[in-house]
């Protein structure tokens, strides 16, 4: 049974208009993302779905493939036959060549008047700008429009503001989505409230108390399908300058006055630009390149990236990317910020781990050489936070030995999480923009990235080899290692 949304609905009906709408990611994710929001009442009454896409399919055919397709992807525990046949009564398709003009007319045919259109392009970023361009042609965007722009947006700094000045002669920022669906996820968003919403940190979340921060976003997959794409972009584009940089800015930034979309925001642009630029020097020190090779990932033999069909055989992509960085500030100063990222690793995992100091002076003997606290922010797999304490071990003595207190989020809260995608497609309808990125946001990452890439171009230095089913290679060790540290894994 389809359960009434808790938080107002829009006024006017929906439009949601897909761009690639037949493709990976729409199958997988937003196709599947708008039946839950369907499902559980968040999308407004009369809603359409209308899919576009060169695949050649008329509105029956289209139905067909989704049926096929998309379904496999929505938990069984969520599937409920009588919502999925209204859901499918929800989506129409237009087949359409983004370049092509005159295909225009029919979607704007197929597309209601009065209703608020959202258009999600789940397409190439170089189509960006044409589709804008043929949607203003073809009289589709009002000032009730929104766009939803997939990551990566651009390859580099200029690609992006050219986007970005592209996209913004037809909408206004305010009705420009740049999704990061890394900011849909529930610990993500949680993260926002375990700094700011307990005054017990506060004090602590800072220099000197802190002395490391960790974020790694590791990956067992390879690259699949997207080998094409991906050797055009490598780790540090794909992952370090949205995915871990989003990740960086809401452990850093300072309170925002409010939950205002801009303040958030400009706390954000605040810790982007105070990412300390890396030199030539800083590239060679405090980066590591890596590329898997041939191994065993998730229990399968797996061939090496230089394998993979549509790889060239003398590829110099990196698939794994560590470095250091520092947020150039008071709260920060001298505070060491590891990332790393990487595909075909031991396991998957996502977190954030946040090394607090020693004590001045230690009075037990016995006392582990490691650090004495931690707090551990999983994000996935499973999503939990453990803060590490140093506790007495039973028997005689005072021997120490580190103890978790452990929160496991999903079993805290009774209540459906929703996925990434779901919670953002939502804030999408009901217009709001905090978890988006803002154009002088995204393009300070790229201007802090566009140097790496540069550095690594004039050192000229192949990525290092590392084996499937591994952490990478052992230069991302020794990476910590020279300041006493080590990846918590």
């Amino acid at each position: 049974m389809i359960t009434t949304a808790t938080s107002s609905a829009p006024s006017l009906p929906l439009d949601m208009i897909i761009f690639g709408g037949a493709g990976d990611l729409s199958v997988r994710k937003l196709l599947p993302a708008l039946y839950m929001a369907h499902l559980h009442g968040n999308l407004p009454p009369s809603t359409r779905i209308i899919a576009t896409g060169r695949h050649d399919y008329d509105r029956a055919g289209y139905l067909e493939f989704v049926q096929a397709k998309s379904q496999p992807f929505i938990n069984e525990r969520n599937f409920e036959q009588e919502a999925w046949r209204e859901f499918l009564r929800m989506l129409d398709y237009v087949c359409l060549d983004a370049t092509d003009a005159a295909g225009y007319a029919a979607l704007a045919k197929s597309s209601r008047q009065g209703v608020q259109r959202a258009f999600y392009l789940a397409t190439a970023p170089s189509l960006f700008t044409t589709i804008c361009e043929n949607l203003a042609a073809s009289d589709m965007i009002d000032g009730n429009s929104r766009v939803v722009l997939e990551k990566p947006l651009g390859h580099d700094l200029n690609s992006a503001r050219e986007i970005n000045s592209a996209v913004g002669k037809h909408f206004s920022e305010s009705q420009i989505y740049r999704i990061d669906h890394y900011l849909g996820k529930e610990t993500v968003q949680n993260l926002m409230v375990l700094r700011f919403g307990n005054g017990i940190l506060e004090p602590l979340w800072r220099a000197p108390n802190i002395v490391s921060v960790q974020i790694t976003v590791a990956e067992t997959v390879g690259v699949g399908s997207r080998a094409g794409f991906y050797d055009e972009t490598g780790a540090l584009r794909d992952m370090v300058q949205n995915h871990l940089l989003q990740l960086l800015c809401i452990i850093a930034m300072e309170p925002p006055v409010s939950l205002d979309p801009d303040a958030v925001r400009d706390e954000k642009l605040k810790v982007i630009r105070s990412l300390r630029r890396m030199t030539l020097g800083d590239i060679a020190r405090d980066t590591v390149r890596g590329q898997y090779t041939a191994g065993a990932a998730a229990g399968e033999v797996v061939k090496a990236y230089r394998d993979e069909a549509g790889v060239p055989p003398d590829s110099r992509t990196e698939t794994f990317v560590a470095l250091r960085t520092y947020v150039d500030n008071w709260r920060w100063a001298h505070v060491p910020f590891f990332l790393r990222t990487g595909k075909r690793m031991q396991k998957q995992l996502s977190q954030i781990v946040i090394e607090f100091a020693d004590p001045p002076l230690s009075i037990f003997p016995d006392a582990p050489r490691s650090r004495a606290n931690r707090l551990v922010i999983r994000l996935q797999p499973e999503e939990s936070v453990q803060l590490q304490l140093m506790a007495k071990q039973p028997g005689s003595g005072m021997h120490m030995l580190p103890v978790n207190l452990n929160l496991d989020l999903q079993s805290a809260f009774s209540q459906r999480r929703a996925e990434a995608y779901e919670r953002l497609l939502i804030d999408v309808v009901r217009g709001r923009l905090t978890h988006f990125m803002r154009r002088d946001e995204l393009e300070a990452a790229w201007s802090w990235a566009d140097p790496i890439l540069a550095g690594w171009k004039e050192l000229g230095e192949k990525p290092q080899l590392y084996t499937a089913g591994s952490w990478g290679p052992d230069a991302s060790g020794a990476l910590l290692a020279r300041q006493g540290f080590s990846w918590i894994e």
